[in-house]
């Protein structure tokens, strides 16, 4: 799993510049998202599942809401149960790539923490995609009758 941000959104800012600019339009955009702000959000939450439902939920709703990076959870050490990552559009028609890496650790008997990230980078115009897509993951995630 790549565990930079900003490289992971520079590329998929790339990927977007190309589809309008050709390579020219990858590498400018690329070059861009160097300089450009990030919007990072944190929440918690803790689902009453064990881990490895727990995984399992947080897999199907990223894979659901956008793409995953990595369909292999890493595996942390004991105070980490696993890290999850996709990439999601938000922002304006969901044209903003958000990083959201949620970490699940294991809390209790049948619970576990769940910490979502949401990371974009912001231009000219605030969108805020990494504070309002970390909220529509967390509340997907926390949905009732959802695992």
């Amino acid at each position: 799993m790549v565990n930079d941000e900003d490289r992971i959104l520079a590329d998929a800012l790339g990927a977007a510049g190309a589809i309008g600019g050709g390579s020219g339009g990858r590498f400018g955009a690329r070059l861009a998202a160097r300089y450009l702000r990030k919007d990072v959000h944190e929440t918690a939450l803790t689902l009453e599942l064990p881990l490895d439902r727990a995984a399992t939920h947080v897999g199907v709703t990223l894979a659901r809401v956008g793409r995953l990076l990595d369909t292999t959870p890493d595996r942390g050490g004991p105070e980490v149960g696993s890290v999850l990552r996709a990439l999601v559009g938000g922002g304006f028609a969901g044209m903003n790539p958000v990083v959201v890496t949620v970490t699940l650790t294991p809390s209790g008997p049948g619970t576990t923490t769940v910490a979502v990230r949401g990371a974009a980078k912001e231009g000219l115009i605030k969108q805020h995609a990494g504070r309002k897509t970390t909220c529509l993951v967390s509340d997907l995630l926390a949905a009732p009758g959802t695992p």
